[in-house]
C-alpha cells in the first residue's frame, strides 16, 4: 500500500536552489513531482506510509511551508515513476502579472458547504482543461474548453464579463489553479469569486457518495489516472499514443492502447 499526498500553498520563497536541494534530500525515498517557485510549493509525492508521514514531518517544519495544504490519499500500485522536484516561474503557469493570490483572493468555501454555493451562484466554472472535464464535473458547470491553463484569461476576456458583479463559482482539482483565476478574476473587476477548498480531491474525500453532485470521476496527473468518492482509484484508462484518458464511453471492442482511440484517429 503506497500513500500519496497532494500540496500546496502560496508563499514568498527566496534561495530556490537550496530549498531544491532540501526537499531532494527529505524526499530522497519518495516519487511524484514537487514545484518551487518565488510564489511558493505546489505539488504531489507518495511512497510507504512511514516514509511518506516522515518527509511531510519534516517539509512542515520548514517555516514557509507550516500551513501547507494537504490532502492523503492511498493506492495499491505506485503512482510515479521516480522524483521530479523543479525550479519553475509559476507553480501554475498562467503568464499575467497581475494574477496575484497573495494579494487577491476569492472566498473559500469547505466542501460541505459547498452545494449552497452551487444553489446561489449565477454561473458555476470548472477551471480545469477539456480532457480533464470529459472524465467527470459538476452538473451544469461551465468548461472553458482549453488545453492549457494559460488559455483561461482569454476565456474570462471573451466569455464572463457580463458576470462581473454576479457570484461566481469556481472549482479545480486540488484548488491551486483556483487561486490563479480568482485572483486575475479579481484584479479584472469581478466582485464576487467563490472557490471549493482543496478542490475536487477535498470534495471526494468529504462529502458522501449518497449526496453528491459530482458526476464522473476526477482525472489526476499520475498513474491512477483518475479517483471516484473516497479517493479511491477509479475506472479510467489512458491512451499511451495520445495521452487522452478513457472513460467506458470512449473505448470499443476494437480499442488497442497506444494504437488506435478515437482522439488518435482525430489527430490524423
Amino acid at each position: 500500500m503506497f500513500k500519496i499526498v497532494t500540496l500546496y500553498k502560496f508563499v514568498p520563497l527566496q534561495d530556490l536552489a537550496i530549498l531544491q536541494q532540501t526537499l531532494k534530500s527529505i524526499c530522497k525515498e519518495l516519487t511524484g513531482t514537487l514545484l518551487i517557485a518565488s510564489e511558493g510549493i505546489n505539488g504531489t509525492i507518495a511512497g510507504l506510509p512511514a516514509v511518506l508521514d516522515h518527509a511531510m514531518t519534516q517539509i512542515l517544519d520548514i517555516p514557509a511551508f507550516n500551513e501547507l495544504w494537504y490532502q492523503y490519499a492511498k493506492a495499491n500500485c505506485k503512482p510515479f515513476r521516480r522524483l521530479k522536484i523543479r525550479v519553475k516561474n509559476e507553480m501554475v503557469t498562467m503568464a499575467k502579472a497581475e494574477a496575484q493570490p497573495l494579494q487577491l483572493a476569492g472566498h473559500h468555501v469547505l466542501a460541505k458547504n459547498w452545494h449552497t454555493i452551487l444553489d446561489q451562484a449565477a454561473v458555476v466554472i470548472d477551471v480545469r482543461n477539456h480532457y480533464e472535464c470529459r472524465v467527470g464535473s459538476f452538473e451544469n458547470a461551465l468548461h472553458p474548453n482549453t488545453t492549457y491553463f494559460s488559455e483561461f484569461p482569454t476565456f474570462v476576456d471573451n466569455n464572463l464579463v457580463a458576470y462581473k458583479d454576479k457570484p461566481i463559482a469556481m472549482f479545480c482539482t486540488g484548488g491551486i489553479r483556483c487561486e490563479k483565476a480568482s485572483a486575475y478574476m479579481l484584479a479584472h473587476g469581478f466582485q464576487e469569486i467563490y472557490q471549493l477548498k482543496g478542490g475536487i480531491l477535498q470534495y471526494l474525500a468529504n462529502v458522501r457518495e449518497d449526496e453528491t453532485r459530482w458526476k464522473g470521476e476526477c482525472f489526476v496527473f499520475d498513474d491512477r489516472i483518475s479517483l471516484s468518492h473516497g479517493l479511491k482509484k477509479g475506472s479510467c484508462l489512458l491512451c499511451y499514443g495520445c495521452r487522452m484518458p478513457l472513460t467506458d464511453t470512449d473505448l470499443d471492442d476494437h480499442y488497442q492502447p497506444g494504437i488506435r482511440c478515437r482522439y488518435c484517429l482525430k489527430d490524423k
